[in-house]
């Protein structure tokens, strides 16, 4: 049965049209047109200045990752500090007290920051982005250089720092977003035209994503409204993977070959139990709801961190299961 069903996928994948493969990446994304089985174009759409406006509004994590291993293991007496798991703090901050081995390769970032202020004027950005990036760099610059005066920093001045450049991240995140959703719908519309609107109907996206940008992925936020409507909820889907894959194109046609003929099989095998039909075409184990049945259980509920269909709702059509 196995090697039949590997064998009906793996020839599946040939005739898998239309599909629009998304690649998330330091640039906004990368978008691949699939068309009657063949690779149509493959693009970078959003413009340059993405990347420069979401680069530096991470400077603030960039120090972090230096420093974090040197903190002290005891979350202080902060702003929301209930919001800091210790189990969490202690197993990050690994180094021993007194420990300065941070100093060289903060001092190493503050000489990248430095160069990318010096390149601001060039970079023709618009105003206010140029600005806050400048206050960004200018800031953690300045924190670079005082907690490597005194070898010594602590979490109650990096978060001064943090809130004193967050109004300027803010400013770097609107312009990432309008860069964004501007090269992408203006790609999506030109690859529409070029399909045309019938087999646009009926496209389907598969974004790839880590587990961390899988909720309210950017791509796919701007991508559901450029589709058929009627179609969006089943025909986009994000696909969340442990790292990167090497061959993303090939990951996602094997995907997207699974969950397509397993819509047809699950109305054919289960055409007289609906919500196993539904639990095969969606993410549901066909045995959970025997497993938790005879455990006494009941499925957790979902979390903003993962999503949530309505109760009792499959989330792959709507329909709603029954006993």
């Amino acid at each position: 049965m196995r090697a039949n069903y590997a064998s009906l996928k793996s020839e599946l994948t040939k005739h898998l049209s239309p599909v629009v493969v998304v690649q998330n990446n330091a640039v906004g994304g990368r978008f691949t047109l699939i068309d009657k089985g063949v690779q149509v174009e493959t693009v970078d759409p959003v413009p340059e200045y993405f990347e420069l406006a979401k680069s530096i509004a991470h400077v603030p994590l960039g120090v972090y990752s230096v420093i974090a291993a040197y903190l002290s293991d005891k979350v202080p007496n902060i702003a929301n500090a209930e919001r800091i798991d210790p189990h969490d703090l202690d197993m990050v901050a690994f180094k021993p007290a007194g420990d300065t081995g941070w100093i060289t390769p903060l001092t190493g970032f503050r000489s990248t920051l430095a160069t990318a202020r010096t390149k601001l004027p060039t970079a023709n950005l618009p105003t206010d982005l140029a600005a806050s990036s400048d206050k960004i760099l200018t800031e953690a610059i300045k924190f670079i250089d005082t907690a490597v005066g005194a070898k010594s920093f602590d979490m109650v001045a990096f978060n001064q720092f943090a809130a004193t450049v967050y109004p300027s991240i803010r400013v770097n995140m609107t312009a990432a977003a309008t860069a964004q959703i501007t090269g992408i719908e203006a790609l999506m519309k030109r690859w529409r035209a070029r399909i045309g609107e019938q087999a646009w109907s009926d496209l389907y996206v598969m974004v790839l994503s880590i587990w961390t940008t899988a909720e309210l992925n950017q791509a796919s936020i701007i991508i559901r409204r450029t589709m058929n409507q009627a179609k969006v909820n089943t025909h986009l889907i994000d696909l969340p993977t442990a790292e990167t894959p090497a061959d993303p194109i090939g990951v996602a046609l094997e995907n997207l070959a699974r969950i397509v003929q397993d819509n047809v099989a699950a109305e054919m095998v289960f055409n007289a139990a609906l919500d196993v039909a539904d639990a095969l075409k969606g993410k549901e184990d066909l045995l959970s709801k025997e497993i938790l049945q005879q455990i006494g259980g009941t499925a957790p509920a979902h979390t903003a961190a993962f999503g949530a269909a309505a109760a009792g709702t499959c989330p792959i059509t709507g329909r709603t299961a029954t006993a």
